[in-house]
């Protein structure tokens, strides 16, 4: 039998309570092209567990996995080794607790472990000071925004061609339903976007991505200043962590707010997550930063210790008072994060960065000896664009039936944008040959 907790005249009461009149204006925002009444006819009825255990596996069995072939997909996620200590330390139950401590001061163990990941973003950015992790980088993103407008006092956001769109989905959705204007520019493959002439006196940010989502690299030194001068913030968005090991940090640029996704260290590709979203600013925007800020301290009896120096989500307190209301700070994979980076220090993750650009190089010039591909991008990190002869959607569907996973046509990510694009990644884990097998079997397929 199923367990209904509830009797009718609770749920009576319930609604009465909330001015609902039924259920289903629970789900008055969801378009009726969106919902679904009854059984769903394509799956079967109800199994013991072997059998749903069975027809699980074999459905997974179809899917093509990163880790089963040569892979250089990107745009956004990134596979990279994760070292097996990763796993083993996160797993120790001092560690394996994801949710946030309520009564902080009790979880030492905690704290130190976010007070050191504070303490990493910080350095790897070239930022002020860092929270204690984010949802992930599309909600951290969007959360610089609003930082933003409170900060400036102004509702107008800029986000240009080159940040992911789910990344610019996220804050666009978040603009819609708390009233700012978020301005979207459109794919910009090739540069040429005049950013700084877009700001005016109703422009709270401008949000980049470095590198673009097209693997592009830009200086945006004078962009900050240019921001800065008109009253604007600039918001640096970061999708490959790996990339702040080897190009000059946002910080150092002068970027104000730094929003990043931290999956490339520590976390596996995992079918889009959990992930991990990295924030830091500079200090003297530290009360409006979302989220949670870890500080070090000393007891009555002089020793060190860790405290919830912020907490200015105060979703505990006072949450009509919020800066944020995200709920989950993504703690174990913080947790995962800072074991990386701490396995691979300064040296190692230099020398990570450089190995990653040094096998996109290696790539493209393979990739650009193939008869019709042209390498677009003049600079890069891991990633680049090529454009093909033909669409790439078509020739990525051919080679994933070859076991090759090419990358992600631009037309997924813009639909309707840029068919002929292909965007295409390169880690430390991607082999000679691997990139021989690839350029084959692109020339072939063209």
């Amino acid at each position: 039998m199923r367990y209904l907790p509830l009797t009718e005249s609770d749920r009576r009461s319930m609604l009465a309570t909330i001015g609902a009149a039924s259920v289903d204006d629970l789900f008055r925002d969801v378009p009726m092209a969106a919902r679904h009444s009854g059984p769903i006819p394509e799956l079967p009825g109800h199994m013991g567990e072997l059998e749903v255990e069975r027809l699980l596996g074999s459905m997974a069995a179809r899917n093509l996995a990163a880790g089963s072939c040569p892979s250089f997909l990107g745009a956004g996620s990134y596979r990279h080794h994760v070292p097996s200590t990763v796993d083993y330390m996160i797993q120790r139950g001092e560690f394996l607790t994801a949710y946030t401590p309520y009564q902080p001061e009790i979880s030492q163990g905690t704290l130190q472990v976010l007070f050191e990941f504070q303490t990493q973003v910080a350095l790897l950015t070239g930022m002020d000071v860092a929270n204690a992790s984010m949802y992930d980088g599309a909600t951290s993103c969007s959360e610089a925004v609003k930082m933003a407008n409170r900060i400036t006092r102004r509702k107008k956001a800029i986000l240009s061609g080159g940040l992911h769109p789910h990344y610019r989905d996220v804050t666009t959705t978040d603009a819609a339903f708390t009233g700012f204007d978020a301005v979207t520019l459109p794919p910009d493959a090739f540069g040429g976007e005049d950013l700084a002439g877009m700001v005016d006196a109703q422009t709270s940010c401008v949000v980049v991505q470095y590198p673009s989502v097209f693997g592009r690299i830009y200086d945006y030194t004078e962009l900050a200043k240019s921001c800065q001068a008109k009253g604007a913030l600039l918001i640096v968005v970061v999708t490959e962590a790996v990339s702040l090991g080897l190009l000059t940090p946002p910080g150092d640029m002068g970027a104000d707010i730094v929003a990043a996704e931290g999956q490339s260290f520590g976390n596996p590709l995992n079918f889009g997550g959990p992930y991990v979203g990295l924030f830091a600013c500079k200090e003297k925007y530290v009360r409006q930063m979302p989220g949670r800020l870890c500080g070090q301290t000393v007891d009555a009896d002089g020793k060190r210790g860790f405290v919830l120096t912020l907490s200015t989500r105060e979703q505990h307190i006072r949450r009509e008072k919020a800066t944020s209301n995200i709920c989950t700070n993504s703690g174990l994979c913080a947790l995962a994060f800072s074991i990386h980076v701490s396995l691979l220090g300064e040296e190692g993750l230099a020398g990570l960065a450089r190995l990653n650009h040094a096998k996109a190089v290696q790539l493209a010039e393979k990739l650009a000896g193939v008869k019709g591909v042209e390498v677009v991008n003049d600079a890069f990190f891991n990633e680049f664009t090529v454009k093909l002869p033909k669409p790439a959607a078509g020739v990525v569907e051919t080679l994933a039936q070859r076991r090759i996973l090419a990358g992600v046509p631009a037309s997924r990510l813009f639909p309707g944008e840029h068919p002929d694009l292909l965007l295409v990644a390169a880690t430390e884990t991607n082999t000679d040959s691997d990139m021989d097998a690839f350029a084959q079997a692109l020339a072939e397929v063209l």
